[in-house]
């Protein structure tokens, strides 16, 4: 069986995935902790997780004519390192994985390469690829796979990559044999746990998504809890946080580059058609337009720069989503001084939804706290 896994992860390298591993499809004994987990609240809003759970468990019922997965590795570059300069300059930062064209087209594109290459290979196999969107628990499927462990920071690592990839599945009715799983290399670090400005990370193995920067910023549709709002730092879609900890990504880093780090205040101005002119075809569409302007007003709040006060009063002022102007009304609070004072005793006296007035009410006690 090994020169059988050795042609798939062949295959893998020869389309441009890092490599690849298979497992043989059985009953996974995590059923009572995504039970707990789930009860837990901690899916939040990404109630599809409560869907399909007897298949994430055991893919076999929904999928009988399967016998194996097969998980491939996509690297990408990691991330830019922080630019200390990003206040001054009013810069944001998204995660790296998502800079460039979707992950999701890319990776979707190279498990059909793959597939292809791995017909040819074995005659007759059928195979189904999943990039993201199947009830697979991937990480856990990675591991049985021999592509990693599931680290302290819950993503899958591996000694010579690190974390920086990402994962696709084919789901296929070759029979593979079962492979020990790869030892846990974390040893006593706690690194990424150190690292979550947001306590996300509350027990080694164990994220609490409704605090995670990457959820708070791409899932959660709503207002950020105003508590973990100065957290965030000038994230504006995802975080990288725990994996640039991790001694196992080394210190690799991609050189600085401003087109990396997009300009806040541009961004706060995006309507509809700007923000899908420029985001449609990468993983940011996912945060919607509302979503990712959110986001750019509560950095902007983070920045310490009295720059970033008139981009706020006109979003403020203008913007036709309550969720930007609410959480542009929490920014100038965050900034403070006579401009932003004025901007939001101005919005307050003509601002109609109750949600943004309630955020301007407790902007305006921050800003008074604050004065000298």
């Amino acid at each position: 069986m090994a020169a059988r896994e050795d042609a798939i992860d062949a295959a893998a390298r020869a389309v441009g995935l890092a490599r690849a591993g298979a497992a043989p499809l059985a009953r996974l004994p995590r059923e009572a902790f995504l039970a707990t987990w789930l009860a837990d609240g901690r899916a939040g809003e990404m109630r599809y997780l409560h869907e399909r759970t007897a298949t994430r468990l055991d893919p076999r019922p929904e999928f009988p004519w399967a016998r194996s997965v097969i998980v491939a590795a996509l690297r990408h570059p990691p991330p830019p390192p922080l630019d200390p300069d990003w206040g001054h300059e009013l810069r944001g930062r998204i995660a790296a994985y998502a800079l460039g064209l979707d992950y999701h087209v890319r990776l979707a594109a190279m498990l059909q390469a793959f597939a292809a290459r791995l017909d040819a290979a074995f005659p007759g196999a059928r195979f189904l690829s999943y990039v993201d969107t199947g009830p697979l628990l991937e990480r856990e499927w990675a591991t049985r796979a021999g592509l990693g462990w599931i680290g302290k920071h819950t993503l899958a690592l591996d000694r010579e990559r690190g974390s920086y990839f990402l994962l696709g599945e084919l789901l296929t009715d070759l029979e593979v044999d079962a492979a020990p799983p790869p030892a846990d290399h974390c040893g006593t670090c706690t690194r990424c746990l150190a690292a979550c400005p947001t306590g996300a990370l509350d027990a080694a193995y164990l994220l609490d998504p409704r605090r995670c920067i990457s959820y708070l910023t791409i899932e959660l549709r709503g207002p950020i809890p105003a508590p973990l709002r100065p957290r965030l730092g000038n994230w504006i879609f995802g975080c990288d946080l725990c994996q640039q900890a991790c001694p196992w990504n080394g210190d690799a880093a991609t050189t600085w580059a401003h087109e990396l780090t997009p300009h806040l205040p541009g961004l706060l101005a995006l309507d509809e058609h700007g923000f899908r002119a420029r985001y449609r075809q990468t993983a940011v569409g996912r945060a919607k337009r509302d979503g990712l302007v959110r986001n750019v007003a509560v950095a902007l709040g983070n920045s310490g720069n009295p720059d970033a006060v008139p981009p706020l009063a006109r979003a403020l002022a203008d913007d036709p989503a309550w969720l930007v102007r609410g959480h542009a009304a929490w920014a100038l609070g965050a900034l403070g001084g006579a401009g932003a004072r004025a901007a939001l005793e101005r919005a307050r006296g003509r601002e109609a939804d109750p949600r943004v007035t309630a955020e301007i009410a407790a902007a305006l006690t921050r800003a008074a706290d604050r004065r000298p």
